[in-house]
């Protein structure tokens, strides 16, 4: 069976999305391409290693995570997900917007109200 764009595009992401909070940076690895950039609140790479080498400290403060919405195109994706964490920030509303190149990740622009997250910006920009 052949799959379309918008298979192909979730496959990625979702896979992505998965290994990430798993906290498996070798599987979410699979998923991202070269150029790659990464852009939050705190932090804008475009370093894959760097980016994907944050993940493990990442994924140590989450407790959980609900995925709210997902939309697919054919080179795009959006996930709109819950992030709860073992911080004082505590549940963190997310969007997250993905650009693909063919089958792999070359742009993630993360979304959320960084105002809870100031106390302990020091911390994370490390």
């Amino acid at each position: 069976m052949t799959l379309t764009a918008q298979e192909r595009t979730r496959r990625a992401v979702r896979g992505y999305h998965e290994a990430r909070f798993r906290g498996d940076a070798q599987a979410a690895a699979a998923h991202v391409g070269e150029p790659f950039r990464f852009q939050s609140p705190f932090l804008d790479s475009e370093d894959r290693e760097g980016h994907l080498a944050t993940l493990p400290a990442f994924v140590s403060i989450v407790t959980g995570v609900d995925l709210i919405s997902e939309l697919y195109g054919e080179a795009e994706a959006t996930l709109v997900y819950d992030v709860h964490t073992a911080t004082p920030a505590g549940t963190q509303r997310t969007a997250e917007h993905f650009r693909l190149d063919g089958t792999k990740i070359v742009s993630i622009l993360l979304v959320f109200d960084a105002a809870p997250w100031q106390p302990m910006k020091a911390h994370i920009e490390g």
